[in-house]
């Protein structure tokens, strides 16, 4: 019978600790990616807080907009930029950094609240809610760009909209929250306000107001307009009452008048507002909101998430829940 050696023993307890310790690093980097798996869904980002959400489709990828919540303790709104993620499927996201920063405006003086974007003549246009430094009150900036990921430059150097165009409220907070719409004939709007809402139609050029401002009455409005279309109907979506939940109203003109429809979506657990776009595709319909789900959120500490949902037969939007895990992948073979 053979009886090894000290040293043959010593040879062979060292290759069966090798092997094993292959084996448990095999099975560690299985478990982390079970893991990174099982974290994938709502929020979208989860190393920071994200907030205010801008939908774009373009070359069959999904571009969010989404401003930084940044506050150290909770108690008050630290937003100092923008951030942009892309998917090919809507499930998975990738963090492109910082689209562009309340001070691509050189007027600004903080805030980079919500936004929208629109692509139009090759470009993309981004309007902006920030503080305007003279004024000391918010106002909508535009900033245009050759490519969805920017760079980002302020389009025409002073805001579109100020404090002293509307005159509707008291409060330096009424011009907030843009929402830009191209109708079918080419014609752009601009919806946007806090309590009052408002709108007006752009210029061709995406830099002027193409007429008087427009004042709207809704039930209880409150911000966060969202104006879009759909075979032939006209959807106005808005945050309402205080905590905000989302509701909606419909028409058959991007100017209404408009029919109140009712709550798509309940208010949030732990902050008070709510804000979200909504986006086709691949085929699919998608809302993307924020709420304040990440540990440590909360009032000024908000996260985006998505999810997927069907129109009624007859048109009308059904009430959408928010989920941990979000839609399911929906892949465009187009997309890189």
């Amino acid at each position: 019978m053979f009886k090894p050696d000290v040293f043959t023993r010593t040879f062979f307890k060292r290759a069966l600790f090798k092997r094993n310790s292959l084996k448990r690093t095999v099975f560690t980097a299985a478990a982390a990616l079970c893991a990174a798996s099982a974290l994938a869904g709502n929020p979208l980002v989860k190393d920071k807080f994200t907030a205010d959400p801008a939908v774009l489709v373009d070359g069959g990828r999904a571009y969010v907009y989404a401003g930084r919540d940044e506050s150290p303790d909770d108690k008050g709104y630290v937003m100092n930029e923008w951030l942009v993620l892309s998917s090919c499927d809507m499930k998975h996201w990738k963090e492109h950094g910082t689209a562009l920063r309340y001070d691509t405006f050189a007027w600004a003086k903080d805030s980079a609240w919500a936004s929208d974007i629109v692509k139009h003549g090759g470009k993309y246009w981004f309007f902006a809610t920030v503080s305007e430094r003279a004024a000391n009150a918010k106002a909508i900036g535009v900033a245009v760009s050759d490519s969805p990921l920017g760079p980002f430059r302020d389009a025409i150097g002073k805001p579109l909209i100020t404090n002293a165009q509307t005159l509707q409220t008291d409060i330096g907070w009424d011009d907030i929250d843009p929402t830009v719409f191209i109708d079918d004939d080419g014609t752009p709007y601009i919806y946007w306000g806090n309590q009052v809402l408002k709108y007006a139609k752009l210029k061709t050029n995406m830099t002027e107001l193409d007429g008087p401002i427009v004042t709207e009455g809704l039930p209880q409005f409150t911000e966060a307009p969202y104006l879009h279309k759909r075979q032939g109907i006209y959807y106005l979506s808005y945050s309402r009452d205080w905590p905000e939940y989302t509701v909606y109203a419909t028409s058959d003109k991007a100017t209404g008048p408009w029919r109140y429809r009712g709550k798509i979506m309940d208010a949030n657990r732990k902050t008070k507002t709510v804000h979200h776009a909504f986006a086709e595709f691949n085929g699919k319909s998608y809302v993307v909101y924020h709420n304040a789900d990440l540990p440590a959120g909360g009032e000024h500490r908000r996260s985006v998430a998505v999810e997927e949902f069907r129109y009624n037969a007859d048109g009308t939007i059904p009430f959408i829940p928010q989920t941990a895990e979000g839609p399911a992948a929906n892949p465009t073979a187009s997309c890189k």
